[in-house]
C-alpha cells in the first residue's frame, strides 16, 4: 500500500480554528453580524433573548420527498427555551465610515424600570439610584421639541442602519436574578425614517417572541457553553494517554516540541481551561413557540391529552416554564438557567430541509428526575390509586 501524508495517517488532536480557548469575556452571546437588510419588507426585529430550561423528546412524521425516512416516524431531542416577552427601552442610530459603523446617537424611553436600572451599577442596594432621572426631563413638553425629537429626526437624516435597545423581564422567570440583560436588535426591512417610527413606537412596550420568530423557521443560537474549569490535555484535547509505565505520569503530551525553535508553538496541545467558551450554532429548527402557562401547550393533534409543556416535577434544576418558550431541535449551547441569544439566520434559506414544516405527534412530558413514565399527574394518580399521604 503507498504511504499517505502523514496529516491523513495521524491526524492532529483537536481543532486550531477555536483557539484561543480562554474563559469568554461576556456571559450573554453577542451577535457579530446580524442578517442582510431588505427594504422591500417591512420593519422587523432580528433577534431575541431566551433562557435554557431543559431537554425532553418528541415524536413527529418526517415530510422529505424522496428520503428513506419520508412518511415515516422518527423520535428526536428537542431542548425547552423560555422566552418572556423583552421591553424596548431605546433606539441607537449608526452611520457608516471608512473605518465600519460609528454610532451617531441614542435615544431612550421616558420610563425606565428599576430592573433595567440594576444594569448601570454594580452595587444597586448602596447606590443613590439616580440613574437616568435627569435624562427623564428630557420629555417634558418645554424640553421634547429641543432634545428628544431634534436627536430622532438627526437619526432619520443621517443613519444608515437602526437597532433597538430591548431588555429582558428576568423576574418573570423565579431564578433569583433581579437585574435585566440589555442588548441591541437590528431593526430590519423599510426606509431609514420608518426603522426609526418602527423602534419608537416600540418605546417602553412588551415585543413576544412569537412576533420575531415562527414556527418551522431557522435560527442561530449563540450563546455561552458550560464550563469546566481547568482540564488537562487528554481531556482538552482528546490526545492518547502515553504508556502505563511512563515516569512521572501518563496523561501528558510526551514531546511539546524540538529543540530549536526553542519555543512552545501555539499549535501544542496543553492544559488549561475547558468549556465557557462563545459560541455560535446556525441552523436550529423552531418545533412549535407556545405559553408555558397553556394547558395544552404539550398537546399535539395526535396525543390530544390536556399537558402542559412541563414535565412531571418540573425541568430539572430549573423548575416550571410560566412564560412563552420556544422548542427547538437538538441540542444549545450551556448549561439550563443560562441566557441565550437566538437571531434570525444569515443565510438565504431555500432548500427543502429549511422549509419543511414541522408537525409533532407526540412531545414527551414524563418526569425527568430518574426514569419517569406518567405523561400527567392524572395518569400516575389513576395508576398508584390513593396514597398514604392522600389519606385524611
Amino acid at each position: 500500500r503507498r504511504m499517505s501524508h502523514r496529516k491523513f495517517e495521524a491526524p492532529r488532536h483537536g481543532s486550531l480554528g477555536f483557539l484561543p480557548r480562554k474563559r469568554s469575556s461576556r456571559h450573554r452571546g453577542k451577535v457579530k453580524s446580524f442578517p442582510k437588510d431588505d427594504q422591500s419588507k417591512k420593519p422587523h426585529l432580528t433577534a431575541f433573548l431566551g433562557f435554557k430550561a431543559g431537554m425532553t423528546h418528541i415524536v413527529r412524521e418526517v415530510d422529505k420527498p424522496g428520503s428513506k425516512l419520508h412518511k415515516k416516524e422518527v423520535v428526536e431531542p428537542v431542548t425547552i427555551l423560555e422566552a418572556p416577552p423583552m421591553i424596548v427601552v431605546g433606539v441607537v442610530g449608526y452611520i457608516e465610515t471608512p473605518f465600519g459603523l460609528r454610532s451617531l446617537s441614542t435615544v431612550w424611553a421616558g420610563h425606565l424600570s428599576d430592573d433595567l436600572r440594576r444594569r448601570f451599577y454594580k452595587n444597586w442596594y448602596k447606590s443613590k439610584k439616580k440613574a437616568f432621572t435627569k435624562y427623564a426631563l428630557k420629555y417634558l413638553p418645554e424640553n421634547k421639541t429641543k432634545t428628544i425629537d431634534v436627536n430622532i429626526a438627526k437619526l432619520k437624516k443621517y443613519c444608515t442602519v437602526v437597532r433597538v435597545l430591548a431588555h429582558t423581564q428576568v423576574r418573570k422567570l423565579k431564578l433569583r436574578q433581579k437585574k435585566a440583560h440589555l442588548m441591541e436588535i437590528q431593526v430590519n426591512g423599510g426606509t431609514v425614517a420608518e426603522k426609526v417610527d418602527f423602534a419608537v413606537g416600540l418605546f417602553e412596550k412588551p415585543v413576544d417572541v412569537r412576533s420575531v420568530f415562527d414556527e418551522s423557521e431557522l435560527i442561530d443560537v449563540i450563546g455561552v457553553t458550560k464550563g469546566h474549569g481547568f482540564e488537562g490535555v487528554i481531556k482538552r484535547w482528546g490526545v492518547s494517554r502515553l504508556p502505563r509505565k511512563t515516569h512521572k505520569g501518563l496523561r501528558k503530551v510526551a514531546c511539546i516540541g524540538a529543540w530549536h525553535p526553542s519555543r512552545v508553538k501555539y499549535s501544542v496541545p496543553r492544559a488549561g481551561q475547558r468549556g465557557y467558551y462563545h459560541r455560535t450554532e446556525i441552523n436550529k429548527k423552531i418545533y412549535r413557540i407556545g405559553k408555558g402557562s397553556d394547558n395544552k401547550s404539550g398537546s399535539t393533534p395526535v396525543d390530544l391529552t390536556e399537558k402542559s409543556i412541563n414535565p412531571l416535577g418540573g425541568f430539572h434544576h430549573y423548575g416550571l416554564v410560566r412564560e412563552d418558550f420556544l422548542m427547538i431541535k437538538g441540542t444549545t449551547a450551556g448549561p439550563r438557567k443560562r441566557i441565550l441569544t437566538l437571531r434570525k439566520s444569515l443565510l438565504n434559506q431555500k432548500t427543502h430541509a429549511a422549509q419543511e414544516q414541522i408537525s409533532l405527534k407526540f412531545v414527551d412530558t414524563s418526569s425527568k428526575f430518574g426514569n419517569g413514565r406518567f405523561q400527567t399527574a392524572e395518569e400516575k394518580r389513576k395508576f398508584l390509586g390513593k396514597l398514604k399521604k392522600d389519606r385524611e
